[in-house]
């Protein structure tokens, strides 16, 4: 039974249902993009995810009626809808050109970026465990990506920028969510996305075959359903459970680059992962601590 302060949708174990859910629909979005990707370009990829997103979106409309167009924050829809663009066109290059398990690593620096966004532009302070295991979890994506040591690769800063414009979406979702219903910022991004990544498409273009085309079906409509499974997990569970969860997009990346592209990531790839893995997770639990225990000491925010 929910506590007078826990919502009364409560239920960690449903949460986790739709989480693992989630991480299976975005692993499998994933792997669609690196087997198309070999062959169309990231622009094209981009908008043809955005496009056939709407095969999901659509019927959410019909069900939930005009009212789920009424967008209360529509300068914050145009910001997400931007940033997930950059996200999402980067984040795709580094699928495609980076082994699936460093790529998938490297995403999950989203916190990471989240703290340092929260600290630079929301006035936010930030606790000192948590600084230093931002630190650290930084020093992960060097142990992975080994400057000087490895050949540099643009890939490798795709993926950081994927990952940075998706912290800041994920921050104008959050400033949304008071206003806005999560089927309207579905809507609005399914929407914007395909309006917006259809321009850069244009100068790209080429006519998908037929195996292309139904593996650009395949990914819009994983990653569409993906990210409505993903609202639901948190809807139900708690944000320590179920974050968790999401880094079996890891394994199952480092699974299937093996057995689906012949990569056999490095060990550095492997020791990298962990310290990232690590360093978010101890922020994650320490910030959901420190909720009862506010007088630990904090990092004052930077000035200008």
């Amino acid at each position: 039974m929910a506590t007078n302060s826990e919502p009364l949708h409560r239920n960690n174990i449903r949460g986790a249902a739709w989480m693992i859910v989630a991480v299976v629909f975005f692993s499998a979005t994933a792997i669609g993009v690196k087997t198309v990707g070999a062959s169309l370009n990231t622009f094209q990829i981009v908008f043809f995810r955005s496009l056939f997103g709407l095969i999901i979106v659509v019927p959410l409309l019909v069900i939930e009626g005009r009212k789920v167009l009424k967008f209360n924050r529509k300068k914050l829809h145009i910001l997400r809808i931007a940033l997930a663009v950059i996200g999402m066109s980067a984040g795709f290059y580094a699928i495609t050109h980076l082994e699936l398990a460093m790529a998938t690593s490297l995403s999950f620096t989203r916190p990471l970026f989240m703290i340092v966004l929260a600290v630079l532009f929301l006035g936010e302070t930030v606790r000192w465990r948590r600084g230093i295991a931002t630190a650290i979890g930084f020093l992960g994506v060097l142990v992975m990506l080994r400057p000087g040591q490895i050949e540099f690769e643009l890939a490798f800063v795709a993926s950081l920028i994927s990952a940075l414009a998706t912290a800041a979406a994920m921050a104008t979702i959050k400033a949304m969510a008071p206003t806005d219903s999560p089927v309207s910022i579905m809507i609005s991004f399914a929407i914007g996305t395909a309006v917006m990544t259809a321009i850069p498409a244009m100068f790209f273009w080429q006519i998908p075959t037929t195996e292309q085309l139904w593996w650009l079906i395949f990914v819009g409509i994983v990653s569409t359903t993906g990210q409505y499974c993903l609202i639901r997990a948190f809807y139900y569970g708690e944000a320590t459970v179920m974050n968790p969860i999401d880094y079996l997009q890891i394994l199952i990346a480092t699974t299937a680059g093996f057995f689906l592209f012949n990569e056999l990531p490095s060990l550095w790839t492997f020791a990298g992962a962990v310290v990232i893995v690590v360093a978010t997770l101890y922020i994650l639990l320490r910030e959901a601590k420190v909720q009862t225990d506010p007088d630990e000491p904090v990092i004052p925010p930077l000035k200008e």
